[in-house]
């Protein structure tokens, strides 16, 4: 077994029986089966000393066991020790809980309840020697009554099924009484219901998780429960260590010499072959803990096909990669402690054993905090507090916070040893400097410096090393996060000018006392950040200056006019100066070849640029909020690697360089600088130019060459540009744009045309996105535009001053989200084309809507409306009639509108359920704009009328969805988030975000 018998037991099972009749026989073979399966026996002839008396001995070995197994034979009671064994058997079964288990061997039950036969005549034998014949008595009744094993058939498959049932009682008890499963008895249950122990199939189940998070200790609990359900079963620990130093081959001849219960030597000739034929036709159980190689798995459990029907293979193992690849079956994540339970775990191995000290009770929470849930990290520390006092305990615990313990460390360590170099570079970097940040941002910063990220960054997530937030963090575990720190330190912890990382004030002052003019050729990446001016020692430019191996330097609020002439690390990738001071970069001429990245966001003094023809290998440059920003160099028009611009407010820049040879920029961003009245012209093809925005800049004209050179472009944003005029090319050249948005052009007049006077917009057909709201546009304006549209899918036609719109309209085949809000002149809707799924109509004052047309609109899940005009009623009804309320949802708003039958009413309201409600609805969420200001309204379910009606059934085709059927759902509304999501999901609820369109978020439990 993975585990041993509770430490109050000194015996699992205590043997009972009548020497003569079953010692060489069934009692042998019995105590030879227990002897095979690792359970430890007590039979008196093997365990007493020569001399030791008989009876007082074989007392105290049944109260120090767990299970009794009662033998009774035909001249069982013929001995008065058995007797007394048994007597005393049943007083500890109700005094001590001692389980009792009869075998009646060749007699009948009702021979030992009844006292009948044999049982009788020994009886009267013993009370006619003024035994103590009824406290015999009564323990034969008490026994005869209890559920036992009659011998019938073969002996070899009775003694099976005996130590089977044995087995199972044990590992109940193990699991019950082992305090090494503080916190994971549930998780234990968990994972028991994925391992569908009542299939015939091979399963293969993986549990993956942190160092130290407690995998092996639920695989040991789970091995011990189950064992005895199959033929054979191993678990073999520490697969990782144990194949390095001894070879996989004596792996695979301790697994059969466990399974088929044969000594090691007496497993000879091919062991993987011997594997495969021997196992095919065994339900096996096997358990190969620390797995972290994908040829562990391949030689020792390489195919289902090895094992017979029922075989269950669980693996434990840091890296969810190797589960993959093996494409195991089940894959159990272990969660780390909750508080709850991490303090009890503390508390078994810390001071008080159990009962803890009030004195101790913010220091134990202290230190549960710092543990983090981790099972490991709580196991050494309450080991290594336990004989401390309280000023003791709070000085360790401050030591830990800056010199890790070794024991954990170590323990973690060993997902980080396995890792290439670049992942390990990669992990330390994000460890050091980007837990909390975002993983987009930081993955450009990463790529720059050479990690290869995308693919990095999944090696550490499968090793548990890291984690991204459905946020879309970064985060690690505050032990990985320390342990990291605790590997730059390395050998030198007091030396910070010889780590490869610096980040903390304390460091960086210390190096700053050092000799400022000399060379550190060992300070890769550096973070400086400095709350006041007054902090920053006064030879840290210097000190950077100086830094030749450099490959990453950040510094928030960077206090200098420019960098210092000294400045010149020739490997570096990024540079980060935001919300800086400088007025120039530096000064002349600077020779950066490996520079990436530069990044300047928020330096408001910045005047000017440098010379961009000392970074040839730039890709991204951001020049955000840059206010003072006037001067680009026009170095910037010839960067032939430039993939990335962004110089959002750059508010005081009136003129960009032209553009001759920027072939591969991909995004080109110049939104809001205010004062840049004249966009350049291209001069060039810009074939990878996919991303173009001028969004609320002074521009009046957008050139010709757009239209000319941008032949690839997706997204065009030019909204808010109050001063645009014009735009001279032809938008039927832009065969790949799918984004446009003119919202907010109010005095754009002039957009070329192909072939047509007087129409004054003409787009190109893939357009997906479309936003022309606040352009005052006119009936006239937009007569006939739609039939080229025939891929559009969102279309803005909000604060306009149209009267109606063109019936063509209903011709858009893909149209899902049409905005017609604050358009005070609309008076009646068109009809919508029967793809649509989102209506929104607010602020439509003259707008009338009398009876709805959404007989044919079947995919119309969201309908927002503010007009007393409408029919709320039928609106509802129609959008329950279709197709999203069968299989996801809808949502309804319509303001200022009673409806006073089936619909919203003042104080309750009726709503008819679509067929299915109660099989496959999670359930209702429903809210309430309060237009009072009273956020006290509240919702009750008074009444649930259920009517029964035929369903369909489960296997009918007619419910079947294609893919064609289910993609005609849309929940794009919002591009980086969903309208309804579920934040998690329980046995007991279901926790949901719902954005409802009127600026509420709404979190609820069902």
């Amino acid at each position: 077994m993975a585990s041993s018998s509770s430490e109050s037991w000194n015996h699992d099972v205590f043997l009972s029986f009548r020497g003569t009749d079953t010692r060489t026989t069934f009692v042998d073979h019995l105590y030879s089966v227990f002897v095979q399966e690792g359970i430890y026996a007590y039979k008196d002839d093997q365990t007493l000393s020569r001399g030791e008396t008989i009876g007082p001995s074989l007392l105290k070995a049944i109260e120090e066991s767990q299970i009794a197994v009662i033998v009774f034979s035909e001249n069982y009671a013929d001995s008065s020790w058995c007797l007394q064994e048994l007597a005393h058997i049943m007083k500890c079964k109700d005094e001590m809980g001692l389980i009792v288990m009869p075998i009646f061997y060749h007699i009948d039950p009702s021979e030992v309840r009844k006292r009948e036969g044999k049982y009788g005549e020994a009886l009267a034998k013993h009370e006619l020697e003024n035994k103590n014949v009824e406290s015999w008595r009564k323990a034969l009744v008490d026994a005869g009554n209890l559920s036992g094993y009659v011998a019938d058939g073969p002996e070899t498959i009775f003694i099976k099924q005996v130590v089977d049932a044995i087995s199972i009682r044990l590992a109940a008890a193990i699991s019950i009484d082992n305090e090494d499963l503080i916190g994971m008895k549930a998780r234990l249950q968990n994972l028991k219901s994925k391992m569908e122990m009542e299939s015939d199939g091979v399963l293969m189940v993986g549990i993956w998780g942190l160092g130290g998070g407690g995998k092996t200790t639920l695989a040991s609990a789970l091995y011990d429960e189950i064992s005895s359900n199959f033929d054979g079963s191993c678990f073999l620990n520490d697969v990782r260590e144990e194949s390095r130093k001894h070879g996989l081959p004596k792996l695979q001849k301790k697994i059969l010499s466990l399974v088929l219960k044969l000594k090691t030597e007496e497993v000879v000739g091919d062991v993987g072959s011997l594997i495969k034929s021997r196992f095919r036709r065994k339900k096996v159980l096997m358990v190969l803990d620390d797995v972290d190689h994908a040829d562990q798995l391949k030689e020792l459990a390489g195919s289902d096909a090895w094992f017979g029907k029922g075989s269950r293979i669980i693996v434990t193992t840091r890296d969810n990669h190797l589960l993959n690849a093996r494409k195991v079956n089940v894959i159990f994540n272990i969660s780390l402690l909750n508080d709850d339970e991490a303090i009890k775990l503390y508390y078994k191995h810390a001071p008080g054993n159990h009962r803890p000290i009030e004195d101790y009770e913010m220091l134990s929470k202290d230190v549960v905090s710092y543990a983090g849930g981790l099972p490991l990290a709580l196991k050494v520390l309450g080991s290594f507090l336990c004989d401390k006092d309280m000023s003791e305990c709070m000085s360790a615990l401050a030591r830990l916070k800056e010199i890790p313990d070794s024991d954990i460390v170590e323990k973690l360590k060993i997902s980080y040893d396995g890792l290439k170099p670049t992942e390990k570079e990669l992990f330390l970097d994000i460890a050091c400097f980007f837990r909390g940040k975002r993983k987009d941002e930081t993955m450009e910063i990463l790529d720059a410096c050479g990690f290869h990220p995308i693919i990095g960054v999944k090696v550490l997530t499968q090793k548990s090393l890291i984690t991204v937030s459905k946020e879309g963090t970064f985060d690690m575990h505050d032990l990985i996060q320390e342990m990291g720190h605790y590997i730059v330190r390395g050998e030198n912890p007091k030396n910070p000018e010889l780590h490869s990382r610096v980040w903390h004030y304390g460091d960086i002052v210390k190096i700053c006392g050092m000799d400022a003019m000399k060379e550190n050729d060992r300070i890769k990446a550096l973070q400086a950040r400095f709350w006041r001016k007054e902090e920053v020692p006064p030879s840290f430019p210097e000190v950077v200056g100086n830094m030749k191996k450099l490959r990453w330097f950040y510094w928030y609020e960077y206090t200098a006019t420019s960098l210092p002439r000294e400045f010149q690390p020739m490997e570096l990738c990024c540079l980060q100066l935001r919300w800086s001071l400088v007025e120039q970069l530096w000064e002349g001429y600077k020779h950066l070849p490996n520079l990436k990245v530069l990044d300047l966001t928020g330096s408001t003094k910045l005047v000017r640029t440098p010379d961009f023809d000392g970074l040839p290998c730039l890709e991204r440059l951001v020049l955000n909020s840059c206010s003072s920003l006037k001067e680009i160099h026009p170095s910037i028009g010839y960067h032939e690697r430039l993939i990335f611009l962004a110089m959002e407010y750059c508010t005081s820049l009136e003129l960009f360089p032209p553009i001759f040879r920027m072939k591969k920029l991909e995004t080109l961003i110049l939104s809001h600088c205010y004062n840049l009245c004249k966009f350049p012209e291209f001069q060039t093809s810009m074939d990878n130019l996919v991303e173009l925005s001028l969004r609320g800049s002074g521009i009046e004209i957008v050139p010709s060459s757009i239209g000319q050179y941008c032949n690839n472009l997706v997204s065009l944003d030019l909204r808010r540009c109050k001063y645009l005029l014009s735009i001279e090319h032809n938008f039927h050249l832009l065969k790949h744009l799918q984004l446009l948005c003119l919202d907010s052009c109010v005095q754009l007049k002039n957009i070329p045309t192909e072939g047509a006077v007087n129409e004054f917009l003409r787009f190109p057909c893939f357009l997906r996105r479309l936003s022309l709201g606040g352009c005052n546009l006119v009936d006239e304006d937009i007569s006939v535009f739609w039939e080229e549209l025939s891929n559009l899918q969102v279309l803005d036609l909000s604060r306009n001053k149209f009267s109606r719109l063109h019936p063509s309209l209903s011709q858009l085949p893909r149209l899902k989200f049409i905005d017609l809000s604050d358009c005070y002149n609309l008076v009646e809707l068109p009809d919508l084309p029967s793809s649509i799924s989102i209506l929104i109509a607010n602020g439509c004052t003259s707008l009338k809507i009398g009876d709805f047309p959404t007989n044919h609109l079947k995919w119309l899940w969201k309908v927002s409306l503010s007009t007393r005009n409408c029919n709320g009623e039928r609106i509802l009804e129609s959008m329950l009639q279709g197709n999203a309320i069968e299989d996801y949802f809808i949502s309804i708003l319509i303001e200022n509108c009673y409806v006073p039958i089936r619909g919203f009413a003042r104080e309750t309201f009726t709503l008819q359920l679509p067929w299915n409600w109660y099989s496959e609805f999670c359930g209702f969420l429903i809210s309430i704009k309060s237009l009072n200001g009273n956020m006290e309204e509240v919702i009750v379910i008074k009444d649930v009328l259920v009517e029964l009606v035929p369903g369909r059934n489960q296997g009918d085709d007619s419910i079947l969805k294609d893919a064609t059927y289910l993609s005609n759902f849309w929940d794009e509304e919002f591009l980086n988030k969903k309208t309804f999501e579920i934040v998690s999901d329980s046995k007991s609820s279901i926790q949901i975000q719902w954005d409802t369109g009127i600026r509420l978020d709404m979190v609820g439990n069902i």
